[in-house]
């Protein structure tokens, strides 16, 4: 099993583990009784100029530790002040160190949008997701089929949360758009091997139509690549390890936007 297969395999054991503590039942009924959304996070990347999703993330799996001293609320915090559209909050814990508590921390904190960053692979962690406070959800092609991407935004739909579609190739985007996404995410980073181009999202910008909310994710670190994505056209971008790795995160955004 390549990376991802095994971080899918371990969501699917994480949520049998929480079906035991809380039912299907109970979160889809703790979900539908808060106040539907207003699809918030589809909202913030609808701007004329470019959107920056910006990402609270511990560690990875190529990377490792990113973050030693890891005071998630207040990279929300500086995020949310240096002019961050939406926060991105990795919740998987086994290799991205991350927890669910960071998302519903930063999203009774700050008064943007958050993605729930995980690998969801259930319909649970969707309404689990709208629970703990997450304005939109990641959908992996690579580990859904169309059908489930289908239905999960149907149940974003219903919720008025977004699902952030990602893809990695033609025959994805392809996918993401029958199954009706709005947003559709080109991960640069195959997360089959780890190798990382920004071309990819510059090549594959050119399969959506212009309505459809275009993000392009991972291996962005200058306001050059910014530039450039720009110029092809791209809506948003995900930025998660320039800006960990950065120790003054408001003047790297600075930078960054140009």
């Amino acid at each position: 099993m390549n990376i991802l297969e095994q971080l899918a395999e371990h969501a699917k054991e994480r949520v049998e583990e929480k079906k035991k503590i809380k039912s299907l039942e109970q979160i889809k009924l703790e979900a539908m009784k808060l106040k539907k959304g207003d699809f918030e996070f589809e909202k913030a990347l609808k701007k004329p100029r470019m959107s920056f999703i910006c990402e609270c993330k511990k560690a990875s799996p190529s990377k490792g530790i990113i973050a030693e001293d890891f005071d998630y609320l207040t990279i929300a915090k500086e995020y949310q002040e240096a002019g961050a559209d939406c926060i991105s909050v990795l919740t998987e814990p086994k290799w991205f160190l991350g927890s669910d508590k960071y998302l519903e921390d930063i999203a009774n904190t700050v008064d943007i949008p958050v993605i729930r960053k995980d690998f969801t692979v259930d319909e649970y962690m969707i309404y689990e997701a709208n629970v703990l406070g997450a304005k939109a959800v990641l959908l992996i092609c690579s580990i859904l089929s169309e059908e489930q991407i289908k239905a999960y935004i149907r149940i974003c739909d219903n919720l008025g949360i977004s699902a952030l579609v990602e893809t990695h190739d033609e025959a994805e985007v392809q996918m993401a758009l029958r199954a009706g996404a709005r947003i559709i995410g080109v991960n640069n980073r195959n997360l089959k091997d780890f190798s990382v181009d920004t071309e990819n999202s510059k090549n594959l910008k050119k399969q959506v139509p212009k309505e459809v909310i275009f993000v392009s994710e991972s291996g962005i670190k200058t306001s050059k690549d910014i530039l450039a994505l720009a110029e092809a056209g791209v809506d948003a971008v995900l930025v998660g390890e320039t800006l960990m790795k950065a120790k003054d995160k408001k003047a790297k955004l600075k930078e960054l936007k140009g």
